[in-house]
């Protein structure tokens, strides 16, 4: 089993985290975990991407090879688009819908949702409205790894654990309010996965 995830988004949107909470939940599996990432500008808004390869075995370079990522993970619209090249024939996208307009030019969203529904049924998210549900607009990375989390090949609890572990610091209302916006993503691709 291998499996290559690229990361997107922008500075500040949680791409990070997300990294972290699918390291974590992939090495206490017993998985083998590298990772390569890419920082914009020093500041709030710069592109972030990171490149995710996990398996069951040695996996000797830490960047995914285009036409080779089995997900693109973006919190991002505009930023999914960029890292099409690198999705493989069956690959799976999934996106937030929210814009974050740094730059002249933004394409009007029908663009960008036409050019991502050329790819294998992709997986678009209002992530902010849905994690303002689950009781925080800033859960909406989580809301992210939720929707993603059947294509990632761990278990959905080893990744509740992960998160549990990594906001464990911060208090057990933290912990709880990130795992309901895990879920709330989580039943958006539960019929994509079963189909899949």
């Amino acid at each position: 089993m291998q499996i290559n995830i690229i990361l997107a988004g922008v500075g500040g949107q949680g791409i990070l985290t997300i990294a972290a909470v699918i390291d974590l939940a992939a090495l206490n599996s017993g998985l083998t975990v590298r990772q390569a990432e890419v920082h914009g500008m020093s500041q709030r808004g710069g592109a972030v991407q990171s490149h995710l390869r996990i398996s069951d075995r040695e996996i000797y370079s830490d960047l995914i090879a285009e036409g080779t990522a089995n997900l693109i993970l973006s919190v991002e619209p505009l930023e999914a688009l960029r890292y099409l090249p690198f999705l493989a024939s069956n690959g799976k996208v999934v996106t937030s819908t929210d814009p974050f307009i740094n730059m002249e030019g933004y394409p009007a969203m029908e663009a960008i949702q036409s050019e991502l529904h050329r790819t294998n049924n992709p997986v678009l998210v209002n992530a902010a409205e849905l994690a303002r549900e689950a009781g925080n607009a800033r859960t909406s990375n989580m809301v992210m790894l939720g929707a993603a989390a059947p294509f990632t090949a761990i278990a959905p609890e080893k990744l509740e654990s992960a998160i549990e572990e990594l906001f464990g610091k911060k208090g057990p209302d933290i912990v709880a309010m990130n795992i309901r916006a895990f879920r709330i993503g989580q039943e958006l691709s539960q019929p994509q996965a079963t189909a899949s």
